[in-house]
């Protein structure tokens, strides 16, 4: 990766402080250098990649244009290495705590006492700060066969899986360890699904067992887990062999010390308008943390809005400067 990848940089002075490190802001940190703007990223994970890196490296993911399929940390590989052509600093494993002016420029304080100023702040947080929903009868077994995400598929090859939820991530966990895994089982507490229906299908097609009007009541074993009790419609119960359990029930989500920055919120997201720009003068926003009328939520609409930021940014920084910023492909 960059510069000052994990490097405990305590001052900085950059032209854009990108706020998250997922896709969008990679991509802003790519886009921003071509513009010939110095650029630092923070983020509270240790490691680049945002959502993708922390819930599912391992997963395809199939809206990003160009790619028919790529998984997620094949994707967060290639963003780094395209940001990396213009040697972005990175500040992860530290949280942006408070913004402020001083001198026509924002101050943003790190909650381990660093500081950064720059120009423009460009916020890229995805959902925030977010926490697993958790397993109500796995109360004691976390990591010890519990888990919430699967950021390595390989360990669980040759296990009992039992999957818990009715998300896209269950089943996309499901679809992630079948080939690999002794038994996956899918057990969701109602009869419907919030997935979406194609992968709904491709689990069923698959013979992935899918137990429905179902609740996980207890779970046994020595140090780790052994086995899943169920609770099921009419008051039957069943057991399940699983060494491991995906709790995929979801998470709660929100903007943490953002939500303190004088930007205007809606629904735990930011208000931009057109150019990305927020209520507060030289803080933008783009990908999930973005919001205006008509927003989708996609991987691919945060790198659009990251270029039309950063070029925004780019003319706010820089008066003389052009908006549009010429075509990549013309340039070297």
């Amino acid at each position: 990766m960059g510069l000052n990848t994990y490097g405990r940089v305590m001052e900085l002075e950059v032209d854009l402080l990108i706020v998250g490190a997922g896709p969008t802001g990679l991509f802003a940190a790519y886009y921003a250098g071509f513009r010939d703007l110095s650029v630092a990223l923070v983020d509270s994970l240790p490691e680049a990649g945002g959502q993708i890196t922390a819930m599912y490296p391992e997963k395809m993911i199939f809206d990003v244009a160009g790619f028919p399929a790529v998984r997620g940390r094949e994707l967060v590989t290639a963003l780094v290495a395209q940001a990396d052509q213009w040697k972005p600093t990175y500040l992860l494993g530290r949280q942006a705590r408070t913004l402020s002016t001083v001198d026509d420029r924002l101050v943003v304080g790190l909650a381990d006492g660093g500081v950064v100023r720059a120009g423009a702040v460009l916020i890229t947080a995805g959902i925030g700060e977010f926490k697993p929903r958790p397993l109500p009868a796995g109360d004691g077994w976390l990591d010890k066969g519990v888990v919430h995400f699967v950021p390595t598929l390989n360990v669980h090859t040759g296990q009992d899986v039992v999957v818990v939820g009715g998300g896209d991530s269950a089943f996309d966990w499901a679809l992630a360890l079948h080939p690999i895994a002794n038994s996956v089982t899918l057990v969701h507490r109602r009869s419907t699904f919030r997935a979406h229906p194609p992968t709904v299908r491709q689990v069923r097609d698959l013979g992935v067992e899918i137990i429905t009007d179902a609740e996980v009541l207890e779970l046994r074993g020595d140090d780790h887990v052994a086995e899943v009790e169920l609770g099921l419609k009419g008051g039957d119960r069943k057991v399940l062999p699983a060494q491991t359990v995906v709790a995929a029930l979801g998470f709660t989500a929100d903007l943490g010390p953002i939500e303190s920055w004088g930007v205007e919120l809606d629904h735990r997201a930011i208000v931009v308008d057109t150019t990305m720009r927020t209520a507060r003068d030289r803080v933008y926003a783009a990908g999930d943390v973005a919001q205006y009328p008509g927003k989708v939520k996609l991987i691919a609409t945060g790198f659009g809005e990251a270029a039309t930021a950063v070029n925004n940014i780019a003319v706010v920084l820089n008066p003389d400067a052009h908006l549009f910023p010429g075509h990549s492909s013309n340039a070297g």
